[in-house]
């Protein structure tokens, strides 16, 4: 055991270091639907077409200083009846650059079908670092833990909510305090992650943060292929508080644009919560 951790670490510090970690997320989410508008066959498949939607395989490309994360490409994208597609979070076009070592990312996105390249400094975590260990596949891994403020509900989407539109007035979001659980393995001594967790003596290779779970499946070091990896270039370059407030915006449109008209009845339609 002991000469296997000596062979880990010195494959981690040679010069041309490089790593490959295969990870699945998995969110969780709430969804209610009326009964009268929807059979129990579609209210089914509406579950199914979610559950894939949230079930995604991403892989992260990482050296000493700096890393890309980016979805493997899927087969097919979930639809509902009549060919409409559904589609939360990121697409496969979509790659997180991440440097540990200057600090810094780029997040270059596809989003409404417009590209951005959001570039931004990578905020400090402040881990509290607990005794707790585990296994997960040959590597022992220690939990570390953070805390901090979140919307209660990232993204509402009500169609059954019976609201005077013109008395309406716009509330600040509900904040609750959110616990992040991570877990990772100071045999292989990079601090990264995957997407912008980081800042741990250990690659991370399992967070719970909220509805959502992220696990790594695979790790492979020194790939007989090496990636380049590179910053990405293509998109609208914008700043992540630009980036949010276009996307709060879409947002509201979106739903003004799916609100029930005035006289609809209470009750109608579905209420989709997706937490953090």
């Amino acid at each position: 055991m002991i000469i296997a951790f000596m062979v880990v670490l010195s494959t981690v510090n040679a010069q041309d270091f490089q790593g490959v970690a295969t990870y699945k997320t998995h969110r969780d989410f709430d969804i209610k639907m009326d009964s009268t508008k929807m059979n129990d066959a579609m209210q089914k498949q509406m579950m199914e077409m979610m559950k894939k939607q949230f079930q995604k395989t991403y892989t992260l490309t990482f050296d000493k200083s700096s890393s890309l994360y980016q979805q493997e490409a899927e087969l097919d994208k979930p639809q509902v009846g009549g060919g409409f597609q559904m589609s939360f979070g990121n697409s496969e076009s979509d790659v997180f650059y991440k440097n540990i070592k200057d600090k810094n990312y780029v997040d270059q996105k596809e989003t409404m079908g417009k590209k951005f390249l959001i570039k931004d400094s990578i905020s400090p975590i402040v881990w509290k670092l607990e005794s707790d260990t585990k296994h997960i596949g040959e590597y022992m891994c220690f939990k570390a833990t953070y805390t901090k403020e979140v919307p209660k509900n990232k993204f509402d989407f009500k169609s059954n909510s019976n609201v005077d539109e013109e008395n309406e007035e716009e509330e600040e979001p509900e904040m609750i305090e959110r616990t992040i659980t991570a877990w990772y393995t100071p045999q292989i001594p990079v601090s990264n992650g995957p997407a912008k967790y980081q800042g741990l003596p250990g690659l991370i290779l399992e967070i719970h943060d909220g509805k959502l779970t992220i696990i790594c499946s695979r790790i492979v070091i020194n790939p007989e292929e090496k990636v380049d990896i590179e910053v990405p270039e293509k998109g609208k370059e914008v700043t992540q508080k630009e980036y949010n407030d276009i996307m709060d915006k879409k947002s509201k449109e979106m739903m003004e644009r799916y609100a029930p008209r005035k006289g609809s009845k209470s009750g109608e339609g579905i209420f989709i919560s997706i937490g953090g």
